[in-house]
């Protein structure tokens, strides 16, 4: 006798039914056809206080954290390429433009 197997999108979706939108866990189990049993098993698993919630947060943090390290470590690359098409001719301050000697 196993049991049905869902996804784990729908588990999560589940879940944020009962956590962030505040529906009961016996309406959602109701309206979703599954067992309060089961609904409890996956608020545990994927709930706020939960490890893989946690790890998911920890993710994201990362993920900002480069997205502004690479950011800024372009405008730095950008920064250093203009100076060197400037410094082609040594010409590297904006009065010396044009004026190769």
């Amino acid at each position: 006798m196993s049991g049905k197997r869902y996804p784990e999108e729908f588990k999560i979706e589940a879940v944020k039914q009962v956590v962030d939108r505040g529906h009961s866990v016996s309406s959602v189990a109701t309206r979703l056809d599954i067992t309060t049993h089961s609904l409890y098993a996956w608020i545990k698993k994927y709930g706020p206080d939960s490890s893989t919630h946690n790890e998911q947060s920890d993710a994201q943090a990362e993920i900002r954290r480069l997205q502004k390290e690479l950011k800024r470590v372009t405008d730095e690359r950008d920064i250093l390429k203009k100076a060197a098409v400037d410094s082609i001719c040594q010409c590297n301050t904006p009065f010396n433009y044009g004026r190769c000697e």
